[in-house]
């Protein structure tokens, strides 16, 4: 049995880990800023409601599922920096969006920084895997999730004053090339930090075969495509919050996802801490809880039952962001993570694609409650028995080595 990490190893790993978590901040400040301007500004130029969903729609889609292809090159190649840096060097085309350009290019410039995250994820959430064995995943996780929230709330905050005190998209849009000077400087400074926790991993990379993924890695991943597909997503909480109010009452709304993002904060660095004393069973929790956003969701007639389906939603955002992440790391060898982890964003992406059409139809369709109890129970009590099984075939392994 190894002994403990001694404390320089572990003051480097949170050391490595809070350096990414900054450039994850100050990404967030860009793009998650820009995030609730995006919508109206294509409006401003002339796209019909039918063009920003399809933006909006696409963008989302295309930032999941692209992971595929650059977890498995990341691998293929080792080149884990260079899409970190390729990914959050396209965060670039928000503050472009300054520059008045015509919807076409700034359509062309949302999907760019969109297929950006797709490009860095996979190689950013190998990287703090690997520097959080000294300290534990889902600590590395939860505290990364947090720091990354932290710009999630600036952003749109910054964005809001801008837009109160100058009511211009393009001078609104062009401040951010503040934070995003500062996102690769940090970038930089973590590259050069950080890089050599990853010589092994490369040395291990070229004396042996990459590994193939496990069949529990797969039944995880598939778990979580149930539970999201069983969860409500938060674009339909918050337009159920929009429908019920005045238009005076409208800045409730960007309140409510405020709300949600408040919660995911703690939420994600508690549970990681937790993750790290007993275990994969955690996850049983969020996936309990997941029951509760689309009940409160479908069946709230008032702003209090709503902001309550947001807290829940937080609650369980925050555990998705992190646990569900660290998980990956544990299932998974270190050789063949950059595709685990594009493999696991897809189908995590797929599932709040599908929960959302049918989330949609529910709504428009006014399905009756028992019919939504019945849905919402069956994912998520599928998805909880197939972590079970992962659980002990967990358990086999470790008492075969």
């Amino acid at each position: 049995m190894q002994g403990k990490p001694s404390t320089n190893k572990r003051r480097d790993a949170y050391y490595g880990i809070l350096l990414l978590g900054i450039v994850s901040l100050m990404g967030d400040i860009v793009y998650e800023g820009s995030r609730g301007l995006v919508p109206s500004y294509l409006e401003f130029l002339g796209a019909t409601a039918v063009v920003v969903g399809l933006v909006g729609g696409l963008g989302d889609f295309l930032g999941y599922t692209a992971r595929l292809v650059t977890g498995f090159l990341s691998d293929s190649t080792r080149a884990y920096w260079f899409f970190i840096f390729l990914g959050y060097g396209l965060v670039v085309s928000i503050p472009l969006l300054g520059i008045p350009l015509g919807v076409e290019i700034a359509i062309a410039l949302v999907l760019l920084e969109r297929f950006g995250k797709a490009a860095r994820s996979p190689s950013r959430d190998t990287v703090l895997s690997v520097i959080s064995k000294d300290v534990g995943a889902g600590k590395a996780f939860g505290i990364h999730e947090f720091l990354d929230q932290i710009g999630a709330i600036a952003g749109p905050l910054i964005v809001t004053f801008l837009m109160l005190a100058t009511s211009n998209y393009n001078v609104t849009f062009a401040f951010l090339f503040v934070p995003f000077i500062g996102l690769m400087l940090a970038l930089v400074i973590t590259y050069r930090r950080v890089r050599a926790k990853m010589v092994p991993v490369e040395a291990q990379r070229i004396a042996g075969k990459r590994e193939k993924l496990t069949r529990p890695f797969y039944i995880y991943s598939f778990a979580v495509l149930l539970n999201t597909v069983g969860l409500v997503p938060a674009s339909l909480i918050l337009f159920k919050a929009s429908g019920i109010l005045s238009s005076a009452e409208q800045w409730l709304v960007p309140l409510t996802y405020l709300v949600i993002q408040a919660v995911d904060a703690p939420m994600a660095l508690i549970s990681g801490y937790v993750y790290d004393k007993i275990g994969i069973v955690i996850l049983v929790l969020p996936f309990t809880l997941s029951v509760f956003p689309p009940l409160l969701t479908m069946f709230g007639t008032g702003l209090t039952v709503l902001m309550l389906a947001a807290t829940s939603y937080g609650l369980v955002l925050g555990m998705q962001e992190s646990i569900y992440r660290a998980a990956v790391s544990g299932l998974t060898g270190v050789s063949s993570r950059g595709t685990a982890y594009g493999v696991f964003n897809t189908a995590y992406g797929l599932g709040y694609l599908m929960s959302g059409a049918i989330y949609g139809l529910f709504i428009d369709f006014n399905v009756h409650l028992i019919a939504v109890i019945l849905y919402a129970l069956a994912n998520q009590i599928i998805a909880i028995s197939l972590l079970l099984r992962i659980r002990s075939s967990l358990r086999k392994r470790e008492t075969a080595v």
